[in-house]
């Protein structure tokens, strides 16, 4: 795996991109999470049985969100109301799809206090698998910046360099997930 490393700018490179990575990926995670508002984004992990196929709603539908606690779902085959209207209710969301023949209306309740702490509790569990895999990301770049000063590809003072800029990029994406959770969790316990 070193190999591919040459020079601390590599491993530093590399680095950021898999921690940017890991924050692209939280906050995606967070999109998916639904609060007292009405958002489409809750069913980005929604899949329907579409003859035989697993397929994303959005896949299969327009989705709008015509009022602040209502989603609208138009089927562009009608045929396939009932699937979806299923697959929402299986999906565990907390939500009650109704139609009438050509659209789901999914109207989106207030979230109880017990709700928000419970999501907000699933929040917290998601951010901290984040800042893991951005303290995982740490640790190999600076398992191969030790690799390279023990190959003696980089002196003592460009690895005690890299490893404090490895430190920086730590410090600076934790802080990033720490901010998008933290704007999460006040969104989902705003009422």
């Amino acid at each position: 795996m070193s190999d591919q490393f040459k020079s601390v700018k590599d491993v530093e490179a590399n680095a950021k991109a898999r921690m940017e990575k890991a924050l692209a990926d939280l906050q995606q995670n967070l999109s998916t999470i639904r609060t007292g508002r009405a958002s489409v984004s809750v069913f980005d992990n929604v899949k329907v049985d579409y003859y035989g196929t697993m397929t994303p709603i959005n896949q299969l539908a327009n989705l709008h969100v015509p009022e602040a606690q209502l989603i609208t779902i138009q089927p562009w085959d009608v045929s396939q109301i009932n699937a979806i209207e299923k697959a929402i209710k299986a999906a565990e969301l907390g939500l009650n799809p109704s139609n009438d023949g050509k659209i789901i209306r999914v109207p989106v309740p207030a979230l109880t206090e017990e709700r928000r702490k419970e999501i907000a509790k699933k929040l917290l569990g998601i951010a901290e698998d984040h800042r893991v895999a951005v303290r995982n990301v740490r640790r190999d770049a600076n398992d191969h910046l030790k690799k390279l000063m023990k190959d003696k590809t980089i002196s003592e003072d460009e690895e005690r360099r890299g490893l404090e800029e490895t430190q920086k990029m730590t410090d600076g994406y934790i802080a990033k997930i720490d901010v998008n959770a933290k704007a999460k969790e006040k969104e989902i316990m705003a009422i």
